[in-house]
């Protein structure tokens, strides 16, 4: 099971307008996507990155049924959860919270903010798609209020086939996202310097509409 070990960087968190949540992938670490920051316009941000137990969200592919990936997977949400709820607590509400992903990474930060739809400050998943051996709807509640998200992804690509990002991106439209969603022939499981400047110019750096 996961433990709740957070490395951050950025502003402190009793001292940012901002938060970003930064979901590592399969053997990576919460320092390494850390770095990633540096590529984004989040200087004013609180940057928080998750450290799975053992580099490892969950052990299967997360096209595996959700039981055999248990109890980690439920774990791995849980710990987004009190994370979450320690930004709302150091006085950041939930469309100032923003969350990215890359590779199981993106399929954790997928799975998590769409089984808690609200209006978010915007989501990047690089390279990921919502969880399961099929996509399960009734996981599924609550309202993106336009939250602005950001999927780029490789056709093909070795562990995310393209279908599952597409159903992906029809159940967060469903849901009142605002979707763009890239696909780069032969890119490869990577980020691209392409995909960080949509991050960028989607996600990053704007000012949130009043609603």
């Amino acid at each position: 099971m996961h433990t709740k070990n957070i490395i951050t960087a950025g502003r402190p968190l009793n001292q940012a307008d901002k938060a970003l949540i930064l979901v590592h992938g399969r053997g990576g670490r919460a320092g390494d996507i850390l770095f990633l920051a540096d590529e984004l316009n989040v200087e004013d941000y609180a940057l928080l990155a998750p450290q799975a137990t053992g580099n490892t969200w969950y052990p299967y592919s997360f096209l595996a049924p959700p039981v055999q990936n248990e109890p980690w997977l439920s774990s791995a949400l849980d710990v987004l959860k009190q994370l979450v709820a320690d930004i709302k607590a150091a006085g950041i509400s939930s469309e100032n919270i923003y969350f990215l992903g890359f590779s199981q990474g993106a399929c954790l930060t997928l799975e998590f903010v769409t089984r808690n739809a609200t209006r978010f400050g915007g989501v990047v998943a690089f390279t990921g798609g919502l969880i399961g051996d099929r996509i399960y709807p009734e996981n599924y509640s609550g309202d993106f209020g336009s939250t602005p998200v950001f999927i780029g992804t490789s056709d093909p690509d070795p562990h995310v086939p393209v279908s599952r990002v597409y159903a992906t991106t029809n159940i967060l439209r469903d849901r009142n996202a605002v979707v763009t969603e890239e696909v780069y022939p032969l890119m490869g499981h990577t980020i691209s310097q392409q995909e960080i400047d949509k991050a960028n110019d989607l996600i990053f750096n704007k000012a949130i509409p009043q609603i």
